[in-house]
């Protein structure tokens, strides 16, 4: 088989199994919800256990970004998917609390599969086609929605302990199938010189922490919000298991699958441009999405009125959708920043960006409890989210945007009709 033939291989190969890694590591958003009622849990509770898997697929993705410069993201990524199929199983056999906090932590391994098929995939292909590539591979993040097909009609016919057992023998599938699939190139690594504490500096560089804070939002903000979103549907607005998940795909989905488009955008008018008004559309849609269900009376000259504000089902999913399409601009359009800034350190430098993301995936939805329980209101989720996003348009304000002309004559136009 020639390069290209290959590369599109690896790219198939690497998607289909970092879509599988995806759907595990959120494989809490789901079968958390009857295990949270048999465990009678509070919201901060439910959050620190759907955030646990989050925490170790965030922390190894430096290592992990490292061992794939050096080792090649073939070997890396069948050996790290082959070490969560156990911690999958026993997951089935838990039945006390900290039982499930513990393998969780092991089954989270399986988030850290991006930040290897991320350089991995990218030095398949040439330079004006890496956003594209990376896009494609990171539309595996639609494995939050496959998810929320997948587990509520397994918990609904069967149980919630079937859903580990089902997704342990679909890991171990997908170990076979992208070690036959998939090829290695010597030439993709960094020389087995470079030593660890060099790759590591840089997290000195600004640029560097300035996309770990655009990551936190668009990756962290989308991991959360694909965990928190079931049981937000079921206690909001009084939905099943199985209608709640349907409606939280809506966002999960798109905010996946559209990485790929996210890529294309990125590669055609570049990371600032598309992250810009990412972040727009991401503040304007968390501002009505954070506006509680609100009943206030009046006086008027016939006396007392009372009237409700607040968003209904329909209007809630449909700015979700909307927010899921911008978080997927957004995780491509930060990725191409990386590509252009360190064509030759992708691998270490996603590593970081992937840590801060991953980071803001496990902080957020034990944020997203603990705010619920001090206020009882539920969209103080948003909340929190929107001031986020504040942080990160101001940064890149200061930073990009006083130096480049972004809406005068000599602007590059930025359409999504191309």
């Amino acid at each position: 088989m020639d390069k290209k033939g290959q590369a599109l291989s690896v790219l198939i190969s690497s998607t289909l199994a970092f879509t599988v890694c995806f759907m595990v590591w959120m494989m809490f958003g789901v079968i958390g919800i009857p295990i949270k009622k048999a465990l009678n849990l509070n919201a901060t509770e439910f959050g620190l256990l759907t955030a646990m898997p989050v925490l170790t697929g965030s922390l190894i993705r430096v290592p992990l970004g490292i061992w794939t410069d050096k080792y090649g993201g073939r070997m890396v990524m069948t050996i790290l998917m082959a070490i969560t199929v156990p911690a999958i199983w026993m997951m089935g056999y838990a039945t006390q609390y900290c039982h499930f906090l513990a393998i969780g932590l092991f089954v989270g391994l399986a988030g850290g599969s991006f930040s290897v098929g991320t350089p991995y995939v990218a030095r398949w292909f040439p330079k004006n086609k890496q956003g594209f590539a990376m896009g494609v591979y990171g539309a595996g993040n639609s494995g939050a929605a496959v998810n929320k097909f997948v587990a509520p009609a397994l918990v609904v016919a069967f149980g919630w302990t079937m859903v580990p057992q089902v997704y342990a023998a679909i890991m171990l599938g997908t170990v076979v199938l992208f070690w036959f699939f998939t090829y290695s190139d010597p030439a993709h690594r960094v020389p087995s010189n470079t030593k660890f504490a060099e790759q590591l500096k840089a997290l000195k560089d600004p640029k560097v922490l300035k996309y770990c804070q655009y990551y936190s939002i668009v990756f962290g903000g989308y991991v959360a919000m694909s965990l928190w979103m079931v049981q937000y549907y079921v206690g909001e607005f009084g939905l099943d298991i199985r209608a709640a998940a349907l409606l939280a795909a809506c966002f999960s989905l798109p905010g996946g699958v559209l990485r790929a488009v996210g890529g294309w955008y990125s590669d055609k008018y570049g990371a600032h441009s598309v992250t810009w008004w990412v972040l727009w559309v991401s503040w304007i849609c968390l501002f009505l999405l954070s506006y509680p269900q609100t009943e206030f009376t009046i006086t008027t000259v016939s006396g007392p009125k009372t009237f409700h504000i607040g968003l209904n089902v329909y209007a809630f999913t449909g700015l979700m959708f909307i927010l899921g399409i911008a978080f997927a601009f957004g995780k491509a359009s930060v990725f191409k920043y990386i590509s252009d800034d360190y064509p030759t350190n992708i691998g270490t430098i996603s590593g970081i960006v992937g840590l801060a993301g991953g980071l803001g995936g496990f902080v957020l939805p034990i944020m997203f409890g603990v705010l619920m329980d001090l206020t009882g209101i539920r969209s103080s989720a948003f909340m929190l989210m929107y001031g986020v996003v504040w942080v990160s348009l101001i940064w890149m304000y200061w930073t990009e945007v006083r130096h480049t002309e972004i809406m005068g004559k000599n602007a590059q136009v930025f359409s999504l009709n191309g």
